[in-house]
């Protein structure tokens, strides 16, 4: 890998805006909000052009000059890919694409936000992390942690699937299931951070997951020859992705790398936890702590978000929207996406297909608009339903045709 040229400039506060210097080690910002960093668009455009990302390979560091690592060493590389806008076949819907993050390591977009996360990490020193997740977010850091020599550990709910939990702790980090929820794990975390030593990465609780989550916008627009769909359908919980993409779509317009109406960014949350849906119907800038939350999707089962804010901006500042969806009509989608395209999304991913088709249906999307939907892993890390059928000798052949 080639020597980067970064153009970071600073780092500034989500919510009061003052500024941070780059190249130290930081948490939230003063006022207790997430940090986004900032950089040197001008000297981008002046030095770096659309045609020197074309000419690398399709991996996400291609964007590397408008990401923060600094030195090539601390770069940790498990392989991410592109991921591929697969088409399918929605009645009522002419063009809509699914972005497959579940070809990423270690399964699923979580990818993206940790190796950038981590690689920062190992830049400015840290020796120790600790992160609370619903299960894929902590696969991830425990693979890249594990690659920088980083020690973790990881605390998720009791009820996180299972080859998530195993997956974490094969991988070299400290695993405890934890009575309670997302929350509650990352609670555990801020209040050992003076005892055990660990930086807290929490989500948006350090400034580079988002620049890891940032390139799922900018690999979006590079797919689609610098034009951008009418309409994205994220799954929600922290919404550090969400954020991320619509920071990375900016740049991009103050580049003049993109030009025209910017994506409506859609929030995808489930009945059973939806605190953004319900401050942006109410039209307040902070979600209240949403209770007893319960939802299939375990990756959109956060309470609350401390970028709510930043979140609710996103789809305020594009004319979108927030959704809240059925476990039912998740659980259905996940179905005919399976059976009728041959792609197995996860039920996070399937919240946005069941989304879209809300949507459409209330004419919120229209039918002719490009909408792509995100589906953030693969499906066969989630429980699938069972299969009971057992063959038995002699064959009845004549029966097989009906089942």
């Amino acid at each position: 890998m080639e020597e980067f040229r970064t153009y970071v400039s600073h780092l500034e506060c989500g919510l009061e805006s003052d500024r941070y210097p780059a190249d130290v080690l930081h948490g939230l910002s003063k006022a207790g909000r997430p940090l986004l960093v900032r950089y040197d668009l001008d000297a981008v455009r002046r030095e770096v052009s659309r045609d020197d990302w074309a000419a690398r390979p399709e991996h996400l560091w291609r964007y590397r000059e408008l990401l923060p690592v600094r030195r090539t060493e601390n770069v940790i590389d498990l392989g991410e890919i592109r991921t591929p806008l697969i088409p399918i076949d929605e009645l009522g819907g002419t063009n809509v694409l699914v972005k497959d993050e579940g070809r990423l390591p270690t399964g699923s977009f979580k990818a993206r936000g940790l190796c950038m996360a981590v690689s920062m990490a190992k830049e400015l020193g840290v020796e120790r992390i600790a992160m609370p997740t619903n299960g894929n977010a902590g696969a991830a850091l425990a693979a890249y942690a594990t690659r920088a020599g980083i020690e973790s550990y990881v605390f998720c709910p009791s009820d996180t699937p299972e080859v998530n939990v195993r997956e974490i702790e094969l991988q070299g980090a400290k695993v405890w299931r934890v009575d309670g929820l997302i929350h509650d794990c990352g609670r555990i975390v801020r209040e050992g951070v003076e005892a055990m030593g660990w930086f807290d990465f929490s989500t948006l609780k350090e400034p580079y997951r988002i620049e890891g989550k940032k390139t799922m916008g900018l690999e979006l627009a590079d797919q689609l020859g610098w034009t951008l769909p009418d309409v994205i359908l994220y799954p929600t919980g922290g919404g550090t992705g969400l954020i991320g993409m619509w920071k990375a779509f900016q740049e991009l317009r103050e580049l003049g790398w993109i030009t025209g109406s910017l994506p409506r960014m859609v929030a995808v949350q489930a009945t059973g936890c939806a605190p953004i849906v319900k401050a942006h119907d109410d039209g307040v800038e902070h979600a209240e702590l949403w209770e007893d939350a319960t939802t299939v999707a375990a990756g959109i089962r956060v309470p609350i978000a401390v970028g709510d804010f930043l979140i609710l901006r996103a789809v305020r500042e594009s004319s979108g929207f927030a959704i809240a969806v059925e476990d039912d009509a998740t659980l259905a989608s996940r179905e005919i996406v399976a059976r009728r395209d041959g792609l197995l999304l996860c039920p996070e991913g399937a919240a946005t297909h069941a989304a879209y088709r809300q949507a459409l249906a209330d004419g919120r999307i229209a039918p002719g608009e490009t909408a792509v939907l995100f589906n953030c892993a693969t499906g066969l890390k989630y429980d699938l339903p069972p299969v009971d059928r057992k063959l038995e000798e002699p064959v009845d052949y004549a029966r097989l045709r009906m089942s």
